[in-house]
């Protein structure tokens, strides 16, 4: 992520590797803007699921996304994004750990590139505007 507290002046790229890391990086604002709240999150909950055990899966994905959502409780793509994930789950609970991870990794992955196209989309709106 690009620490976006330290912009304009500083363009830094922060790295992390589990859901923890990322929920704090969304509770101190590293990570601002509502889409990039939601893909942070999403990418949050997939980091975290790496981590998930066989015996209480359930219960450890529900711990994952609600740790995540109290980082920004009103953050709505934050919450949109979140409960895509949840869905993705459900659809595949029953799934193999490793299918299971995959699909919401797979998940996190396309909220990312929506969102990327989404922008390029505004962009050449705004260009034909302008």
């Amino acid at each position: 992520m690009i620490d976006q507290r330290l912009l304009p002046r500083r363009e830094v790229y922060r790295v992390y590797r589990d859901s923890r890391e990322v929920a704090r990086a969304i509770r101190e604002m590293v990570v601002r803007g509502a889409p990039a709240i939601g893909v942070a999150a999403a990418m949050g909950v997939a980091l975290g699921a790496r981590r998930l055990s066989e015996r209480n899966t359930d219960a450890g994905f529900e711990r994952l996304c609600r740790a995540l959502l109290h980082t920004r409780p009103t953050a709505v793509n934050l919450a949109w994004a979140i409960e895509r994930m949840r869905r993705v789950y459900r659809e595949h609970r029953g799934a193999p750990m490793n299918r299971l991870r995959e699909r919401l990794e797979r998940e996190a992955q396309a909220i990312h590139d929506e969102d990327i196209a989404s922008n390029r989309q505004l962009g050449r709106h705004g260009a034909s505007v302008g």
